[in-house]
């Protein structure tokens, strides 16, 4: 990724967001403006810096830019907290000087697996791809339709911007993709030479129209927590809310969680998930060649 280019385009597409009014400068009727937003000088004066300055920087000249100018172009643009963080990884990544690397897929340790599974209610890890390297048994029967005919490699991601399933799984597909995107371009902010992560999003960029779509807006957004609707193929409807936690002691892997509300009618059709569940991991010990199918045992 050219990280001038991601500079120009984070900067120029958050300045389109921002009225005058909404920046609390003063508009006048003559006022006609060519584009939406506020204009170069408006944010340098927000800001506080030269429009020489400020303009250098939105073209992706960042050499030299201190901690307290981002801030104050952070606080000019009304940047939340993942846009301002956005922005500080872009600028460190232009001014470092690592070469692009690639990444395996980490590996997840026993003592996490057994958190895993000590857990009554789904449960995954993810990295910041997407990609899903551990589940408990619960985890592995909700998200089943990614898991099935998937057993090398599974990522969330492509799941959700390929396959036709995904529209049906999740009760909120648009927003859960929309999400996705942003977490995405969030993290290849953070970690701008994950060759893997370059890999991925040229891929959906390629083959999903709506994936290239919303990547071209430079949304990031950070979700630690909230709540999910799916329609699972066995089960029906169910609203879970989740809980994002990051394992310190692995850098880049979270844990989600899905939890219904209690006595609600998700909490029954998840009591009945893990039944399902169960009842598959005994005929998969019974039969190994058998695999996890949502569409039998219904």
């Amino acid at each position: 990724m050219d990280r001038r280019k991601e500079i120009r385009e984070f900067l120029t597409s958050r300045r389109a967001r921002i009225t005058p009014e909404q920046a609390g400068l003063p508009v006048y009727g003559g006022d006609s403006r060519r584009v939406p937003g506020l204009r170069r000088e408006e944010v340098a004066l927000l800001a506080g810096v030269g429009v020489d300055y400020y303009t250098r920087l939105e073209r992706g000249n960042a050499r030299g830019v201190s901690d307290s100018v981002l801030d104050n172009i952070a606080r000019a643009l009304k940047l939340t907290e993942a846009e301002r963080t956005h922005l500080f990884d872009l600028v460190r990544a232009v001014n470092a000087t690592t070469r692009p690397r690639c990444t395996g897929r980490a590996q997840v340790r026993p003592a996490v697996q057994r958190v895993l599974d000590a857990l009554a209610i789904p449960a995954l890890v993810w990295n910041g791809r997407f990609d899903t390297l551990a589940a408990n048994r619960l985890g592995r029967a909700l998200f089943s339709p990614l898991f099935q005919d998937r057993p090398a490699s599974v990522n969330n991601a492509r799941f959700v911007f390929l396959d036709p399933r995904a529209q049906e799984f999740f009760g909120d597909w648009e927003g859960v993709a929309n999400d996705t995107v942003a977490v995405l371009r969030w993290e290849a902010g953070r970690d701008p030479y994950d060759k893997a992560l370059t890999d991925l999003v040229g891929e959906l960029s390629t083959r999903s129209e709506f994936f290239r779509t919303r990547w071209a807006a430079h949304n990031v957004q950070l979700h630690r927590n909230g709540v999910k609707e799916f329609h699972h193929p066995v089960v029906g409807d169910l609203t879970l809310a989740y809980e994002s936690m990051s394992i310190d002691a692995d850098t880049g892997l979270t844990l989600i969680s899905y939890s219904p509300e209690p006595g609600s009618p998700s909490e029954d059709a998840l009591q009945l998930l893990a039944t399902w569940a169960a009842t598959i991991d005994r005929e998969q010990a019974a039969h190994p060649a058998s695999k996890l199918d949502p569409r039998e045992n219904r």
